[in-house]
């Protein structure tokens, strides 16, 4: 019996200080950086550019940007945890090939910017390079904003904030709390996560056209939470699954194509309501 007490209260004293490192130690166990700082040219990507921001507090943050072609929307990408710029180069070379503009921006700690990634950095990020946009002369119906994976959720915050003409939610969650809770059943991670992501909380403020794609394989984020998602939006809105897809790898059964037609559309649709705006008395 004393055995038994003792063995209980070695696992309580071991639990609890895996839980306490857990806590203090969070923000290294949600996001996973990569930091090598690579160029757009090192990928063979032409007429990319690397663009600097400097954030109000003195962090640089590293993008890469794409001039649109006439008539073109540009896309506000929002990447997702893994990786850095470079992991996404075949598709801003397909989606330059479109004549889409964009700007694709690295994350504190990711891919030579500097700082630590927090929900509150990302988000204010998020704002200074969308305002970095509007000051180069687009309006707000020249911006489709996109968010993948760890991204959606800093792209629905975004979207909430100021009027853009369509939203691009690749594999999203209803949370980053539920994600983890489903991650690690044993711990108390509803109680203690600094940056939750709450996305459903901040759907209502979205009023722009929505896409949601997502994996039906996907083990990371489940299918559910893109329905989830796609359930709770308002507005104009479509959600593409892809049986078979996991995680990352939907643009190997059609995810391009499809996203490709939805942006056409919304840009039209943008474009005229801006007409008719123009156009009223």
């Amino acid at each position: 019996m004393q055995l038994m007490v003792k063995i209980a209260a070695f696992l309580a004293i071991a639990y609890g200080g895996i839980a306490v490192a857990a806590f203090i130690a969070q923000r290294k166990l949600m996001y996973f950086p990569d930091r090598e700082r690579v160029s757009p040219l090192s990928y063979g990507l032409i007429g990319v550019q690397e663009r600097l921001l400097t954030t109000p507090d003195g962090a640089e943050l590293v993008a890469w940007t794409a001039r649109a072609a006439p008539g073109q929307p540009t896309v506000l990408y929002f990447h997702g945890n893994a990786g850095n710029l470079g992991s996404r180069s075949e598709r801003i070379r397909k989606y330059a090939a479109r004549g889409l503009g964009m700007l694709m921006l690295s994350y504190r700690g990711y891919g030579g910017s500097t700082g630590k990634p927090s929900e509150a950095n990302n988000v204010a990020d998020a704002r200074l390079a969308y305002d970095a946009l509007i000051r180069d002369g687009l309006a707000p119906e020249e911006i489709i904003v996109y968010g993948e994976s760890l991204g959606t959720g800093v792209a629905v915050q975004l979207a909430a904030q100021v009027p853009v003409a369509g939203v691009v939610l690749d594999a999203p969650y209803t949370s980053i709390v539920e994600v983890a809770a489903a991650a690690y059943p044993y711990f108390p991670v509803r109680w203690f996560l600094f940056d939750r992501y709450e996305t459903m909380s901040y759907l209502p403020g979205v009023h722009a056209p929505l896409l949601v794609v997502h994996g039906e394989d996907d083990t990371i984020i489940p299918v559910q939470m893109g329905r989830a998602v796609y359930a709770a939006a308002h507005g104009p809105k479509e959600i593409v699954t892809f049986p078979g897809a996991g995680h990352s790898n939907h643009h190997l059964f059609g995810s391009n194509e499809e996203v490709f037609r939805w942006i056409d559309a919304a840009a039209k649709r943008a474009a005229g309501a801006k007409t008719g705006k123009q156009m009223r008395p």
